[in-house]
């Protein structure tokens, strides 16, 4: 059975760190493109990062200089890095794969059971 296991998460003051890790579990053939999501009362789950197999990366505005996405396909992991935090990083943080279970099953979406983050200020 694939899915993601999440860990990392919880309660920061305004400013601290925090690192979020997401690991493939399971048989799989390949890990394409992965993501993190938060999803907030508001704002309902929007993209926070992205990097793609060449290592190609992508930030959503409101958290770049501050968060730092990164993989590691030996290992099948997936890590968030966010600095500086501030309270509208408040959510649920998910982590989601487009994955190849097969030569013959490709493109499969697998999230995670998400992660509260909260901020105080």
């Amino acid at each position: 059975q694939v899915y993601l296991e999440q860990s990392g998460g919880g309660l920061v003051q305004a400013g601290e760190s925090l690192t979020l890790s997401c690991a493939v579990r399971g048989d799989i053939l390949r890990i394409n493109i992965v993501d993190w999501y938060r999803e907030t009362p508001g704002n309902g789950r929007e993209l926070v990062a992205s990097v793609t197999r060449d290592g190609i990366t992508n930030y959503t505005a409101s958290v770049k200089g501050r968060v730092a996405i990164s993989r590691d396909d030996a290992k099948r992991t997936l890590s968030l890095q966010m600095n500086s935090l501030k309270p509208e990083d408040t959510g649920v943080y998910y982590c989601h794969a487009d994955l190849d279970l097969s030569k013959w099953g490709t493109g499969y979406n697998y999230w995670s059971r998400g992660t509260q983050v909260t901020v105080s200020s």
